[in-house]
């Protein structure tokens, strides 16, 4: 189902299945219809996921949740209610090497955490002329930057290192005053330049500072206007005894590093761990990447429809979880002030488990 029906079937024909539905109600009374995916701008998310948990349906939403926290709660509630799997595409969890750096970790050596650091650039709208539906706090949220690429970051380095992050420092910027009124498509082209301007609310950039429950400090700059940097998540785990780095755009690797030497270690399925190994699509020297973390994302929730628990699904506990994280970094940065992040238990049960060297806080 796309915006029009005409869409719809168009998208239908082009992907060779065979019903272009023409709203989201024909999908809904559709009983062969189990998963609904739901991939719409960020304000129609609670809306149209609720709709489908009523209709008895699964559901993969699309992060942010939802605009605000309490928005986010609803669709918990929903899900709750209706006894319904709800996953978010934290996708980055299904990289091998990242899998292979959370079992490292789990399997101690790297002694407890002194510095966590990092950052996740793009420049997508470094241009003036660029522009996008996220930009638009109406249909994007309050948040673009944090909310559409720092949330990313947040889950993946919270998910691998077993922290939590209890409050935080956010200062934003937005660098580009005005852009177009028109919207359009992620990494577009822009906008025809006769097009009416409009002010921009919403931050192009963002540098957060925060500290875990156990006081460890964590730091990371956010940014849509970084020239080149095409889609840079890059972050680093500093412990007592030995560093990790994991970079998304080389991803086929981890950087181990101790005070007596460091190493580069590769995928490979055949020496990693289960974890990693169970994700390698292709053999070593082939390499994997950015599909592939969205094809297991989906075969995990498929599975965990079907009554299993795979390791690592992110679920909308994780989810809310990263909406509070976004309406701390709002306020914070509102504030000009350190800002708790509200950390209420989400309602899923954890799946899987860290050694206690890190004291990890797992969804």
């Amino acid at each position: 189902m796309s915006s029009t029906a005409e869409r719809s079937l168009a998208a239908a024909e082009r992907w060779q299945v065979d019903v272009g539905y023409p709203d989201l109600d024909a999908v809904l009374s559709d009983d062969t219809i189990d998963v609904v995916h739901v991939c719409t701008p960020n304000h129609l998310h609670v809306g149209q996921a609720v709709a489908a948990l009523r209709a008895g349906k699964h559901v993969v939403c699309e992060k942010p949740l939802a605009t605000t926290a309490a928005d986010a709660q609803l669709l918990v509630d929903a899900a709750e209610s209706a006894g319904r799997i709800v996953t978010v595409p934290f996708v980055y969890r299904y990289h091998p090497m990242v899998r292979e750096l959370r079992a490292r970790i789990a399997a101690g050596g790297f002694g407890a955490w002194h510095l966590l650091h990092g950052s996740y650039l793009q420049d997508w709208l470094l241009s003036p002329e660029s522009t996008s539906w996220r930009v638009d706090p109406a249909a994007g949220g309050a948040s673009r930057a944090f909310a559409d690429i720092g949330s990313h970051w947040f889950d993946l380095v919270e998910w691998v290192a077993g922290v939590r992050v209890a409050e935080l420092l956010a200062e934003t910027t937005t660098t580009v005053a005005d852009r177009p009124r028109v919207g359009g498509p992620t990494y577009g082209n822009g906008a025809p330049s006769d097009a009416a301007r409009v002010t921009v609310t919403t931050e192009d950039a963002l540098a957060v500072v925060g500290r875990t429950t156990e006081g460890v400090l964590v730091s990371v700059t956010v940014s849509q206007v970084s020239a080149g940097r095409k889609n840079r998540l890059w972050f680093e785990l500093d412990g007592a005894h030995a560093s990790a780095v994991f970079d998304q755009e080389l991803p086929e690797s981890l950087w181990l590093g101790r005070p007596d030497r460091t190493e580069t270690l590769v995928r490979d399925p055949s020496v990693n761990s289960p974890e990693a190994a169970r994700l390698s699509v292709v053999p070593a020297g082939h390499p994997q990447g950015y599909p592939e973390r969205f094809e297991n994302f989906v075969k995990d929730t498929y599975a965990a429809v079907r009554g299993n628990h795979p390791e690592g699904l992110p679920t909308v506990g994780d989810g809310l979880r990263s909406a509070r994280l976004i309406d701390a970094v709002m306020a914070s940065a509102a504030q000009r002030a350190w800002t708790p992040v509200d950390d209420a238990s989400p309602t899923d049960e954890p799946t899987d488990d860290l050694t206690e060297e890190h004291a990890g806080h797992l969804r």
